[in-house]
């Protein structure tokens, strides 16, 4: 890809492989920008391109997608948007649904446009993103928590609202 991405894009995609344990930062470029848009243009390019349509949903094979668009983390009403999407198991098709709230802006300041996630962790990890960087780390620490034991292990109290990342 020979061009800049497009303002309002990073130019970058956050590949994730479980399987291996790897990443890699993938590169966009204005073309392909302007050609899907991101969100679900961006979903659907990479389902239909790299998800063969024979295999099972539930399976490693499939590719978990999340995807901002141009908009995304911008201070304005409506743009704290993301899109996530997979092949379907209740169709065998894309599904794909639009989500609110921080994480889509978190995901654009730290530098990604999208993050893909494929293949099958050995045992209970998480994803880190911050500042340009992930890594897959350890989490059976958190395993069998409920939802707001895991976000605050630790049982720091952070009150309510909390900003930026531990």
């Amino acid at each position: 890809m020979e061009h800049p991405a497009l303002g309002g894009y990073n130019g970058k995609v956050l590949r994730v492989d479980l399987t291996r344990e790897k990443m890699t930062i993938e590169k966009t470029d204005e073309e392909f920008c302007t050609k899907y848009l991101g969100g679900a243009g961006f979903i659907a390019h990479y389902l239909l391109t790299e998800v063969n349509p024979g295999i099972d949903p539930l399976g490693p094979e499939n590719k978990l997608i999340f995807a901002l668009g141009p908009l995304t983390g911008i201070p304005l009403g409506g743009c704290a948007r993301h899109t996530v999407g997979a092949k379907s198991p209740l169709n065998n098709g894309i599904a794909k649904s639009e989500v609110g709230e921080h994480w889509g802006s978190q995901l654009k300041r730290a530098g990604f446009d999208a993050l893909i996630i494929e293949g099958k962790a050995k045992r209970p990890v998480y994803l880190y993103i911050h500042g340009g960087e992930a890594a897959i780390r350890d989490a059976h620490h958190l395993w069998g928590k409920n939802t707001k034991e895991t976000r605050n292990p630790s049982g720091q109290n952070w009150g309510t609202a909390r900003s930026g990342w531990p």
